[in-house]
């Protein structure tokens, strides 16, 4: 805890923080890092010179930096997770400042050219439930709508959309004008402010010292209750193409340094990895002849609930193509091994997206499918999907022409690999707040996680609760049983990871209940509570709920005999003779019924089947329905493991606990919050949980019985 000596008054008049206490010379060692040492200096700057710390300089930033040198949130990167953090602070209500390179790379597609996916449309469905703003973006921004896992249940569908780079960019930074309490600003971070604790003993699951705002690289100081740093590939990144390396987070931007070493010298856990992009190609240099089309949907499917249509007609969106790679360009990546830096390196690259050079090592002799997908509406550029590599660019250009459609295709720009730090995301405890420093939260690649969806998601997330801490409010925290937002951040804090971890469905226990369709019903009442929706949405989802709830209740009362269904219907009495309600009947996979089908019956049912959006969630719920309620029920027993939480400042080296050294250090390590959290903690035996288990409840109820 802070010593309250040094707590803090803001004299907003003034647009200044003053202290206003007088305190007494602190000085002592916390991991390696020199938190404070002088007299009343009160916040100290992580110093680049012999790992300790200097007090920051006074001068405030003036009107050339920011209008204010003072702000209750700031956060650093305007990628996807810094502009989803920004604007989910400011939406709170915090002054909120976004820090960026260059105002006009806010909202860049870095890699592909689309949103989405397996797992990753979920991501996106529960963003939207909570306000943030790339699902509405996307509906103003798509050229080609497609939703995939079709063949399956709509509990694993998976929303996607390729996205005009251009019209995304605009449309974003136009939302983020909008925004009221936010202020963006150009300019580089270096440093961070500290503040000390009450003395300078460090004790294991406490926090070294309270993150007090900004150094920028012109050593102008910005003051701030939060930040939120998300840097992306750009802490330390570097870029590899052949041989030759280039210091850059991305190509044609400079790498964050100062940063990485300010992470590094308070004793962060830093990791390495890498990732790449695939070239670029001439549109018009391609034989399209030669590959196999994918339409787009007809009609699309919005990613956000409050869409009703997205901004393109169905018969102008653009198709994409299929081509494969052939045998042939095995001896091209195995003859250009030598010149291939970034594959030669060990450091960790994506599973699940990886290059075309690792795919040939991994799985020689198939055939490889790569997606030819637009990037714009008026763009001559071609993504191909599926082709991500970083041999030197003649040997790329020699490479695609080995693949059907492309024997003539051009070159435009080529692939690159990109290198970069990041922390373990088990430094961070469930609101994406290090447990090193008070008050700061990392959000996006800087937690080893790879694309725009997870990066979003983190950002939302990180924002919201930088703004909850700023603002003295409880902030928000999701559970793997409640969203998949929950899934990915209890897996990374829990787990951590050794590669850049991207969400799937199969990461998810509870499926059925975390649909892509009850996004809303699951996480919007939940934010507007904790102050991130807006009316118009929470509005939105009350007539919903209303229409739904009325639907559910006609669906469960209208119960006839099979007999009578078969008759009304039209279809053979094939199942068990009994009665069955309208739910039942509805969620038939093998009768095919639809609201339209029960609309003659009643005229209540022609009510509901007008919309489609309702008529759609209805039917869903009727598929899912006797499931849900036995997974509702495996959901309650992990819930109530949940409700077991171990105290943050937990001793799992007392002697009182008969566990190894071995268990003690990685639940040391990792901080579960709750006895399900320590569960899933790689390692950790039954016999320690029950260990564990049996402590915390005698604490617990030796606490109830001094109340």
């Amino acid at each position: 805890m802070l010593c309250k000596s040094r707590m803090w008054q803001w004299c907003r008049a003034a647009r200044k923080v003053r202290r206003v206490c007088d305190c007494r010379k602190v000085s002592g060692e916390a991991g390696g890092v020199r938190i404070a040492s002088g007299e009343a200096g009160g916040v100290w700057r992580v110093s680049g010179e012999g790992g300790g710390v200097r007090r920051a300089s006074g001068k405030a930033g003036g009107g050339a930096v920011a209008e204010r040198t003072a702000y209750d949130v700031v956060v650093v990167g305007g990628g996807h997770a810094g502009t989803e953090a920004c604007a989910a602070a400011a939406r709170m209500g915090a002054r909120t400042l976004l820090i960026t390179h260059k105002k006009n790379t806010i909202g860049e597609m870095s890699c592909n050219p689309s949103f989405g996916g397996i797992g990753k449309g979920h991501l996106l469905r529960e963003i939207d439930a909570l306000d943030g703003l790339c699902a509405r973006v996307c509906d103003l921004s798509g050229i080609s709508y497609h939703v995939l896992n079709r063949r399956k249940g709509p509990a694993v569908w998976g929303l996607r959309a390729q996205i005009d780079r251009g019209l995304y960019k605009n449309n974003l930074q136009e939302a983020l004008e909008k925004v009221p309490n936010l202020t963006i600003i150009e300019a580089a971070v270096e440093d961070l402010l500290l503040s000390e604790f009450q003395d300078g003993h460090h004790r294991e699951g406490e926090s070294l010292a309270k993150c007090r705002g900004v150094v920028l690289g012109d050593g102008h100081v910005i003051e701030s209750q939060s930040v939120v740093i998300t840097t992306g590939t750009f802490l330390r990144g570097a870029i590899n193409i052949g041989m030759d390396v280039t210091p850059a987070g991305r190509m044609g931007d400079k790498p964050a340094i100062g940063l990485a070493n300010t992470l590094e010298r308070l004793k962060f856990n830093l990791g390495r990895l890498k990732t790449g992009t695939p070239p670029r190609l001439a549109k018009n240099t391609i034989d399209y002849s030669q590959c196999q089309i994918q339409d787009p949907d007809n009609p699309p499917v919005p990613f956000s609930f409050l869409t009703r249509s997205v901004w393109i007609r169905p018969e102008d969106q653009l198709k994409c193509h299929l081509t494969y790679t052939t045998l042939e360009i095995e001896a091209e990546i195995k003859k250009t091994l030598h010149l291939n830096r970034h594959v030669q390196e060990e450091t960790s690259g994506p599973r699940y997206c990886p290059s075309i050079e690792s795919k040939i090592l991994r799985f020689p002799g198939r055939s490889h499918p790569v997606w030819l997908e637009p990037e714009g509406l008026d763009s001559s550029l071609v993504y191909p999907q599926g082709l991500s590599c970083t041999m030197p660019a003649e040997h790329q250009q020699a490479l695609l022409r080995l693949i059907p459609g492309l024997q003539h295709c051009e070159m435009v720009t080529p692939g690159y690999g990109v290198e970069y730090d990041y922390v373990d995301p088990r430094e961070l405890n469930s609101q994406l707040e290090t447990q090193r420093v008070c008050g700061l939260f990392l959000a996006g690649q800087i937690n080893g996680t790879t694309g725009y969806e997870e990066a979003a998601a983190q950002g939302l997330l990180a924002g919201v609760n930088a703004a909850a801490k700023a603002l003295g409010g409880e902030g928000l925290t999701v559970d793997r049983t409640e969203s998949y937002i929950g899934v990915l951040v209890d897996d990374l804090t829990t787990l951590g990871t050794s590669e850049p971890y991207r969400m799937f469905t199969s990461r998810a226990e509870f499926r059925l209940l975390l649909r892509p369709d009850n996004a809303d019903l699951r996480l919007t009442e939940k934010g507007y509570k904790v102050g991130c929706v807006s009316e118009e949405r929470h509005e939105h989802l009350t007539k919903t709920s209303q229409k739904l709830s009325e639907g559910l209740k006609l669906l469960k009362g209208d119960v006839r005999s099979i007999s009578s269904w078969t008759r009304l219907l039209g279809r053979p009495q094939n199942i068990t003779p009994r009665k069955k309600s309208a739910l039942q009947i509805l969620g038939l996979a093998s009768w095919e019924v639809t609201l339209q089908c029960l609309a003659p019956l009643d005229s209540r049912y022609s009510v509901l089947s007008e919309d489609g959006v309702i008529a759609e969630r209805l039917k869903i719920e009727a598929l899912y329905s006797d499931l849900v309620e036995a997974q509702n029920e495996e959901v309650e027993a992990m819930r109530r493991d949940q409700a077991l939480v171990i105290p943050h400042n937990f001793d799992y080296c007392s002697p009182a606990l008969s566990l190894s050294n071995e268990v003690r250090g990685k639940l040391s390590r990792a901080r579960p919050a709750t006895i399900a959290a320590a569960s899933r903690i790689e390692g950790i035996t039954p016999a320690a949980l029950v260990v564990l288990l049996r402590y915390v409840k005698q604490k617990q109820q030796q606490y109830s019985e001094l109340l």
